[in-house]
């Protein structure tokens, strides 16, 4: 049933349920059996349970549907149905933001470590061992160096011995991994997280070495989890690729997703026979495990078992943590750093030796904070927007303000943000001019001189392949200027867009421009619920023109998270993008967003 027509039932039961209020009381004025009036009732009601259920029925997919009927605790559960489940985990549809999720049941602990956060990498790994046992083996031996540092400190950390990455004893570690499989997926997913990340720390040993890691329940979980999708891929048809889980199209399947993640048709014989024996015979369900077996810690974890000293264990953790910066020093980068986006967007590169510590020789979308150096490249082609570290990185390398270097920026020196920005840059930003200023201007020429191919937009925008950028200077304004925020936002807006309707637009800027198209989530330290727009005519500016999504950095969201999301703003779906630079993560391709916006 369409929304206005379901909305039209309501209103009809609204108004006969008060039309039927004053009949009973005509009937029992008039001695009318209530036996009538409560079948009336109840026909009613039936008829207003049939319009709801049609409803969810369209709404719901029919894949799931049957699925969904046979759990009877899906009958008081308004929004996390399940659909798929067994002693340890269970798949679960969202039928809000019909999304579906994989999740672990109380019982099963993923890892005895405390913080242990690689559970969505190990997933992916774990599933990409599946299909690309050989991969995954060419990745680890990829990584060998990076290993082998680990398994140094790993060692260090329970002898107290230190040893060279070249010893025996680091060659004999990382031979063991090698030889587990359930090991190798753990270190292949910690890896994952180490390229997106940066350097890991805490309990290394217990990630790293084969002694240290059956302690940790980890294989078990995996055991458990390889069990649990397989038979999930085979009784729905759905792609799982280790974090998210899709419905694949009964008519006409998409190849891409296929190939993406675990479906009915993915092909798993060759890592079933490099799988330990007790895993194959839990995934197989047939093969029984033979003497001559290799023999490993496939048991579960379970706080039904281990609840006590499991916390015990927590509460009397000691971390045996490095400041990231101090790690990744000892790390050597083994991925490429050219990347062939299309439309590529990256921010918050923060770059200190005087180059882009990335390639792509496309279009690419910077969305300031791009350098923390005097930082040019004469090939890099496209848009750029000023973020806060470009206002301190167009100032001269001399300290001595008599020099010829200054006279350019002369004019802002009696300036309280200037002075402060001199002084205390971090303390500066909610003070900076915000709207049209000439210091602006300084900034886009001085870059602009270092970047000749990019196109620096202060307020202003450009059109490439039908895409209309539009690239706005605003400070990393605090709450207490969002009024006059919002208020240039939407006469630079008004101003830039004109009468042009039509066009496919993206807004971009360093800072968010408000809540509602930020992909930093509420859980987050900086998130601030008053950011929000306050300006009802921003609203009524998106609803006009063809505004198809924003983007925006600024909050250094990992990798590791969504880099996107599709949002509800002025009454139409649009994307938002977070782009932040990792090593291995160089950019985020826009073009499969924009297709669809337009």
């Amino acid at each position: 049933m369409k929304l206005k027509a379901f909305e039209k039932s309501f209103t009809r039961f609204d108004d006969t349920r008060y039309n039927g209020f004053n009949k009973r009381m005509i009937n029992r004025m008039r001695g009318v059996s209530m036996k009538s009036e409560k079948e009336t009732t109840n026909s009613l009601i039936e008829k207003r349970a049939a319009s709801l259920q049609t409803t969810s029925k369209v709404v719901l997919p029919p894949a799931l549907a049957e699925r969904i009927e046979r759990y009877p605790e899906n009958k008081r559960r308004p929004v996390n149905k399940t659909v798929f489940k067994n002693d340890y985990f269970q798949l679960t549809y969202n039928t809000r933001n019909h999304s579906m999720a994989i999740s672990s049941k109380g019982d099963l602990v993923y890892s005895a470590i405390p913080y242990d956060t690689a559970r969505n990498y190990i997933q992916r790994a774990a599933i990409q061992y599946l299909l690309h046992p050989e991969e995954i083996r060419r990745y680890i031996e990829l990584h060998q160096t990076t290993i082998e540092k680990y398994l140094m400190l790993s060692i260090f950390q329970v002898s107290g011995n230190r040893v060279d990455e070249k010893s025996f004893e680091v060659k004999q570690a990382y031979k063991a991994i090698l030889q587990n499989p359930l090991l190798e997926i753990q270190v292949a997913g910690r890896l994952m997280q180490h390229d997106e990340t940066g350097p890991l720390s805490a309990n290394l040993a217990g990630k790293f070495l084969f002694s240290e890691n059956i302690k940790t329940g980890i294989a078990g979980y995996i055991s458990e989890y390889l069990n649990f999708v397989v038979q999930l891929a085979n009784s729905l048809p759905l792609m799982i690729d280790g974090k998210d889980v899709q419905l694949l199209d009964a008519v006409e399947q998409d190849q891409l997703l296929i190939d993406k993640g675990l479906t009915i048709y993915s092909d798993i014989e060759l890592a079933l026979s490099l799988l330990p024996q007790e895993v194959k015979q839990g995934v197989e369900h047939a093969l029984a495990v033979t003497d001559s077996a290799q023999m490993v810690n496939t048991q579960p974890l379970l706080r039904s078992q281990y609840g006590e000293e499991l916390s015990r264990t927590r509460e009397n953790y000691v971390a045996h943590s490095v400041h990231p910066d101090e790690a990744e020093k000892y790390f050597k980068n083994v991925h490429s750093t050219e990347n062939r986006n299309l439309i590529n967007v990256v921010s918050d590169i923060h770059a200190q030796d005087g180059k882009l510590p990335f390639v792509n020789r496309h279009f690419n979308v910077l969305v300031g904070d791009v350098s923390d150096s005097h930082v040019q490249d004469e090939e890099i082609e496209g848009i750029y927007v000023i973020g806060g570290h470009e206002l301190m990185d167009v100032l001269p390398e001399t300290t001595d303000v008599s020099e010829e270097q200054w006279d350019k920026l002369r004019t802002f020196f009696n300036y309280e943000w200037f002075k402060e920005l001199m002084q205390e840059t971090d303390e500066a930003w909610y003070l900076l001019p915000t709207g049209e200023h000439e210091f602006y201007e300084v900034v886009k020429t001085e870059i602009t001189s270092r970047f000749p191919k990019m196109k620096l937009l202060n307020n202003e925008y450009l059109i490439y392949e039908g895409i209309r950028y539009v690239g706005l200077t605003i400070p990393v304004a605090l709450v207490r200027r969002k009024e006059a925020l919002q208020r240039f936002i939407l006469n630079a807006l008004e101003k830039i867009l004109g009468e042009d309707v039509d066009t496919p637009t993206v807004i971009v800027s360093h800072a968010p421009l408000f809540n509602e198209l930020s992909l930093l989530p509420e859980t987050s330290d900086a998130y601030n619920k008053d950011y929000v727009c306050s300006e009802p005519q921003i609203e009524k500016l998106f609803e006009r023109y063809n505004i198809i999504g924003a983007i925006h950095g600024h909050h250094h969201i990992p990798a590791s998270s969504r880099r996107f999301k599709n949002v509800e703003f002025a009454g139409k779906r649009m994307f938002v993008v977070c782009s932040i630079y990792s090593k291995v993560n160089t950019g985020f391709e826009l073009m499969s967003l924009l297709e669809r916006g337009k």
